[in-house]
């Protein structure tokens, strides 16, 4: 199996409008690379990050209905965060749109990536791989046991990874363990603890909030893909992208309270099918192989957001609240984060 390629220049990101693919982008325009981005969305989010982001060069398209061989010629790197996320979505007939948009498109741009030469793809996984972790780390080694469809999707978006690398695609695939930071999506967990410390609807808190996730920054994320593109690893590997320090939903409230000097208002529900009591990440397959290594700590991660948050409200409720005069922040560096939408 052929390594990476020593260098990148040409790019390709799917669903680079995304949480994650922006904060990606930016990273690598930085760098001086050559970056073009597919995203077919027209929401809010979406313009946001080609308003950020003007020097990539943005494709809408919708990749179910185009010749994806034709699409992938002449760049050196396509790193693949297009697909439908969301656990609890992915019940019922919602199973559909993730084999869809997960499970048949990364098979699509896998097939379309045989015969290419000297083009490494970055495929993204999830934890959500390994079902529940009760103690301990996950290896990448460890039983897959998904909870959930949208776990089994993934799944199955490996597999399709390890078929086509048999057939010369340079493909590798890293696992993200609960991503956060800047842009995260407006119904992820700390987004709405957020939006709930800043005057927004009471946080829907799942059962005791016991429940603990290995939360890694969106900026470690985009760090070890752009490791897993420039890295002389062999096609097949899968990596874990985590810190290994799982932190309960109470802690996490906790946090965010203290950072802003407000109070969280909590609606408590049922827990809800397929989510794990525990996610932590074993790391050393990481740093051995990518050179990587997460950063960012939870309470400087957690400010990030909060920030961003402040700065830029929500489509949903357009605030344009700043954190109010005395807010317990001052241990975090958190001063005059207001700003317009």
């Amino acid at each position: 199996m052929k390594d990476a390629p020593c260098t990148i220049s040409r790019i390709l990101v799917t669903g680079g409008a995304g949480f994650i693919g922006a904060t990606l982008v930016g990273r690598l325009l930085a760098a001086g690379h050559d970056v073009s981005v597919i995203d077919d969305g027209d929401g809010l989010r979406h313009r946001r990050a080609r308003a950020e982001l003007p020097q990539a060069r943005w494709i809408s398209v919708d990749m179910a209905r185009i010749d994806l061989a034709d699409l992938l010629a002449g760049f050196d790197g396509v790193v693949h965060l297009a697909g439908q996320p969301g656990v609890q979505t992915s019940w019922g007939t919602g199973f559909d749109e993730h084999l869809r948009a997960n499970t048949l498109l990364t098979q699509r741009l896998l097939e379309a990536a045989i015969g290419l030469e000297s083009c490494r793809m970055v495929l993204a996984s999830s934890s959500s791989v390994y079902g529940e972790i009760i103690t301990g780390t996950a290896c990448e080694d460890t039983p897959l046991r998904p909870l959930s469809p949208y776990g089994v999707s993934k799944v199955a978006c490996e597999q399709l990874m390890r078929v086509y690398v048999e057939r010369g695609v340079d493909a590798v695939a890293l696992r993200f363990f609960t991503a956060y930071g800047r842009r995260q999506r407006q119904d992820m967990a700390l987004s709405l603890i957020i939006d709930a410390a800043l005057g927004g609807p009471a946080f829907p808190m799942r059962g005791d909030g016991s429940q603990a996730r290995d939360f890694t920054h969106v900026d470690d994320i985009a760090a070890a893909i752009e490791a897993a593109l420039f890295g002389s690893i062999p096609a097949g590997t899968v990596c874990n992208v985590g810190t290994g320090s799982p932190v309960s939903l109470v802690a996490l409230i906790d946090l965010v309270e203290t950072i802003t000097g407000m109070a969280v208002a909590l609606n408590q529900v049922p827990s809800a099918a397929g989510d794990p009591v525990r996610t932590a990440a074993d790391v050393s397959r990481a740093k051995t192989l990518l050179a990587w290594k997460p950063t960012v700590g939870l309470a400087e991660g957690v400010e990030d957001q909060i920030e961003y948050q402040v700065a830029v409200p929500s489509s949903v409720e357009q605030r344009s609240q700043t954190l109010p005069v005395g807010a317990r922040c001052g241990d975090y560096g958190l001063h005059q984060v207001g700003g317009p939408a």
